[in-house]
């Protein structure tokens, strides 16, 4: 090959990585995250559904201009996770009468129930005391449409703060719960997923916000110690059985880093042509502006026991492929 030859490969090679970064919207964490109106996302606490070719992004709309009296679960849809179109708010409530005048509505969790064709939302439901201790449940026809609320509960009789969900590969749902007194539940649905049928396991440590992916013949589990609206490290642990056993809880990030900033909220897991990617979904809470909270969603790096969160930065999902490519190679300064 000539040096003319050669220079017009590398100058073509070189225009198609950039042609295909351009193609894929760069995720960038922690930064501010517009939707399709030009608006900051308003989706914390997340919940993903995936329906057909699309993504629904469901969370806590904290917006400033809303009744602070009720509760108020948004939705976004997308088919590459990273451009959202919002399609309103699917859940809008005010505090039952013994839950005092003010609701808390958090960490919206939405399950498709193949059975009976309803899409069923579980939340934390609280008053302002978080005192109640209870979880939200609603259902709809239609992933995005009216949320009707029915009823809330303490699964198992037990208190319940913030939560996670799971479904299995063979399609059991599981929502995991903090339950103070006793620990960390991952307990299994009903089949019509409109009640919390049993434990599958019960950890000692008091952990909330739990997330759970099951990647490559082993589950592992993620969830943030209890420090309220502060970070702090999040820990994971593994195992080969949802019934355990489980390994000891280890850091997922530099324990000084305290998570980056964030709290778990989610693993989402994207099984590509070529590969499967997990994402870390987890918010970065500004409690006295909560309207401007952010998101870090990132890669996790996987390796048999060892899970690990990289330091944020932006990056790209290709959805067909399944692969993750980081944009560059130094992450930014982390948000203020």
């Amino acid at each position: 090959m000539s040096l003319k030859n050669a220079f017009c490969s590398a100058v073509g090679a070189l225009f198609s990585i950039a042609h295909l970064a351009a193609a894929q919207v760069a995720i960038r964490p922690g930064e501010i995250w517009l939707d399709n109106q030009g608006q900051h996302i308003q989706a914390h606490g997340a919940g993903i559904l995936k329906a057909g070719e699309t993504f629904y992004w469901f969370g806590e709309n904290r917006g400033r201009s809303l009744d602070p009296n009720q509760g108020h679960i948004s939705c976004y849809a997308s088919t590459n996770l990273a451009d959202w179109t919002f399609r309103g708010n699917v859940l809008e409530l005010s505090a039952p009468t013994n839950f005092g005048p003010q609701l808390v509505l958090e960490r919206p969790k939405v399950f498709y129930n193949t059975p009976t064709k309803k899409y069923v939302m579980y939340f934390h439901m609280d008053d302002a005391r978080y005192q109640m201790a209870r979880v939200g449940v609603a259902v709809s026809d239609t992933v995005d449409g009216h949320y009707q609320f029915l009823k809330s509960l303490r699964p198992l009789g037990c208190q319940s703060r913030d939560i996670g969900q799971f479904v299995d590969d063979d399609g059991s749902a599981y929502l995991i719960f903090e339950d103070r007194p006793k620990g960390f539940h991952i307990a299994k649905l009903s089949e019509d997923y409109l009640t919390v049928e049993k434990d599958t396991c019960l950890f000692p440590e008091h952990l909330e916000s739990g997330a759970l992916v099951h990647y490559d013949g082993r589950y592992y589990v993620v969830g943030s110690h209890l420090s309220g609206w502060a970070a702090n490290p999040n820990v994971y642990a593994t195992a080969k059985s949802l019934a355990g056993p489980w390994s000891k809880f280890k850091d997922i990030a530099p324990p000084d880093k305290k998570t980056y900033g964030s709290q778990v909220t989610i693993l989402w897991k994207i099984t590509g042509e070529k590969t499967t990617a997990v994402i870390f979904m987890g918010d970065i809470w500004k409690p006295n502006t909560q309207w401007d909270s952010r998101y870090l969603w990132m890669p996790l790096e996987i390796h048999g026991e060892q899970m690990s969160l990289p330091a944020p930065a932006p990056w790209t999902l290709d959805i067909q492929t399944g692969a993750a490519r980081f944009l560059e190679l130094q992450p930014r300064p982390a948000p203020k």
